[in-house]
């Protein structure tokens, strides 16, 4: 038996090049495999490991070495075996919060629309931009849509303003300070003065507003959502033509958005900072 089809195991095809996984690094391959065979085992030792993973022990403990100085995994030295390490629980933690304001988050989204009648969405910063992960249409025939993955401008957007608003002057400035906005409308924020002073209003009124400031015809209200350290983690809104979202409607919708947001908080066990104005 060849060398080759040693490799590939007996009975195993022979993959055409269009049937070939990705290209991979072997080292991390191997690296992970040995993490995830730590997390199943619980506490295990050296020999169990490298039996388990098919490896010898050397390779099996440096793997382990490197997932050690990651904080991924934890050596006992009184009874020489490995567990999971406070790093790993900090990075699943990250992913559970995300998982969870998500989950709860299209909860209040449905109720929403049933309050509202308008599309209800979900938006995070990256960067400079506000990035939508979320949404679900209302059935109204004229109404918001904005794909996950859609990219906005802080500047013109409910939930960009919203996540803004949490954050200090400084940081403000620091995000928006040479980096122009195009005037997509007449009510678009191309001014950092301008808006700092918008960002007062929102805090005093405790949601914010996009006014026909990204599409004409088109308004917005939004509020954030924080986590259990008080960060702004992620904006709630509602978005609809303005001859639905009219002044009235505004005042009418916007504590229900803020309130929502406010549950989504409270469902994923996360509390506004004690300054906040949400």
């Amino acid at each position: 038996m060849d060398t080759e089809h040693k490799r590939r195991g007996r009975g195993r095809p022979r993959l055409d090049k269009e049937q070939r996984q990705p290209a991979t690094v072997q080292a991390l391959d191997r690296g992970l495999a040995v993490f995830a065979l730590v997390s199943r085992e619980g506490k295990c030792t050296l020999t169990e490991l490298a039996a388990s993973a098919g490896m010898a022990p050397s390779t099996a403990h440096r793997m382990l070495e490197t997932l050690r100085v990651h904080g991924l995994v934890a050596f006992d030295a009184s009874n020489q075996t490995w567990s999971i390490g406070v790093e790993a629980f900090r990075i699943g933690h990250g992913y559970a919060q995300q998982a969870s304001y998500l989950e709860a988050g299209r909860i209040l989204m449905r109720r929403l629309i049933d309050q509202t009648g308008e599309t209800a969405s979900i938006a995070v910063i990256e960067g400079r931009d506000v990035v939508h992960v979320s949404q679900i249409e209302t059935q109204a025939p004229i109404r918001a849509f904005i794909p996950p993955g859609t990219r906005s401008y802080l500047q013109a957007s409910g939930i960009g303003k919203a996540l803004l608003a949490c954050m200090s002057e400084a940081a403000c400035r620091e995000i928006l300070t040479g980096h122009p906005v195009p005037a997509f409308t007449g009510n678009t924020i191309t001014d950092v003065e301008w808006l700092i002073a918008e960002l007062g209003h929102i805090r005093g009124r405790g949601w914010a507003i996009d006014d026909e400031e990204r599409h004409q015809g088109m308004r917005c209200i939004a509020a954030p959502i924080f986590n259990e350290f008080g960060d702004a983690i992620a904006g709630l809104s509602i978005s609809g033509p303005t001859a639905r979202l009219d002044d009235t409607a505004l005042e009418r919708h916007g504590p229900t958005v803020r309130s929502a947001a406010r549950e989504v908080t409270a469902m994923i066990g996360g509390q506004p900072p004690s300054d906040a104005w949400f």
